[in-house]
């Protein structure tokens, strides 16, 4: 596996990212394609999302992955080859791709990352793959052989991920709903209660990267926005302040600790014990939102150990994986 033309990728619902072994680069790309009539393609990754909620009637823009599983076998293909290219524009026509999967999936759910490589004309004769929990502990440092029970929380784009590790494998994977999809919306229903405001999901998420916090402080900040009356259905400039985003963004993420919490009680108590010695791990994109690890450290009642390659974090185990012969073993076919 270890050629020059070796590609990591980790499909992931908000973004795209992927390492080349070859230009020892990584490369981060919106999930996004924009499609013509169903078949032309016109733009792809940062430059489809740039488009999206601003194309006419004849142009989609989408995600072709859902909740990191791929949706659209052939909207991948053709984003993966764009990408790729634009990763190392020198790499051979059937270049080695290790994909991040998610744990436990179905046969029609695996020949989908096969189908995807065919579909965008990749011809790749190795295709690799690697359970993502494996993949974030090894860019955790988890010693994967000699762990008697790490828990690992990937907090997504459309859900968090909950996974334990003992002995060299996954025992225990679970997903909560609970992810930045989720709290975007969580804001949208604030700003429009609390505003009388219709704004769209990429304010939202902006609203949310910008003003979200889970410390306290006495001075707010606000960001000025422009949406649509709820009542008059005109546009309408207004000042939101970083308190009504961070307690729309509080209020999901107690859901979705609680519900983690329920998971670990139900534990059993070897494991249980072992998280309570080592902490839980916390990686994923929505994991950046300012004081979150110390509000999930107060409910889950354990020490939080944040990583700081929060979105990164899978796509970097790839690229141990792909650079290390050691780590090669948790690779299948």
């Amino acid at each position: 596996m270890l050629t020059k033309n070796t590609f990591g990728v980790d499909l992931g619902t908000s973004a795209v990212k992927i390492y080349s072994l070859r230009k020892n680069r990584l490369l981060v790309e919106k999930d996004m394609i924009a499609v013509r009539n169903g078949h032309q393609v016109i733009a792809a990754g940062n430059d489809a999302f740039e488009m999206y909620e601003k194309t006419p009637p004849e142009i989609v823009v989408d995600s072709p992955v859902a909740d990191g599983r791929i949706a659209d076998v052939d909207e991948v293909g053709m984003l993966l080859r764009l990408l790729l290219r634009r990763t190392d524009p020198h790499m051979n026509s059937s270049p080695a791709i290790c994909f991040s999967v998610p744990v436990n999936m179905s046969g029609l759910e695996k020949r989908a990352y096969y189908a995807a490589c065919y579909a965008g004309g990749l011809r790749s004769q190795k295709t690799f793959m690697a359970d993502r929990p494996i993949c974030d502990a090894i860019s955790l440092g988890v010693p994967i052989l000699r762990t008697r029970g790490s828990m690992i929380l990937n907090m997504g784009a459309q859900s968090t991920s909950v996974s334990v590790i003992a002995s060299g494998q996954v025992i225990i994977s679970s997903s909560v709903a609970c992810g930045g999809q989720q709290l975007d919306e969580a804001v949208l229903g604030a700003v429009r209660r609390e505003r009388g405001l219709m704004i769209g999901t990429k304010t939202a998420g902006n609203l949310k990267a910008v003003l979200a916090t889970f410390y306290m402080s006495g001075t707010p900040e606000y960001r000025k926005v422009v949406g649509m009356d709820v009542l008059s259905g005109l546009p309408r400039e207004e000042k939101i302040p970083s308190g009504l985003v961070s307690e729309a963004v509080e209020t999901s993420v107690r859901k979705g600790a609680e519900e983690i919490r329920t998971l670990i009680e139900r534990m059993p108590p070897q494991v249980s014990k072992n998280l309570m010695d080592e902490g839980i791990y916390l990686t994923g994109g929505t994991s950046r939102i300012p004081g979150i690890d110390q509000y999930l450290s107060r409910i889950l009642e354990c020490r939080i150990n944040l990583s700081g390659n929060y979105e990164y974090s899978t796509v970097r185990g790839l690229e141990e994986i792909i650079k290390h012969k050691e780590y090669q073993k948790w690779t299948y076919q």
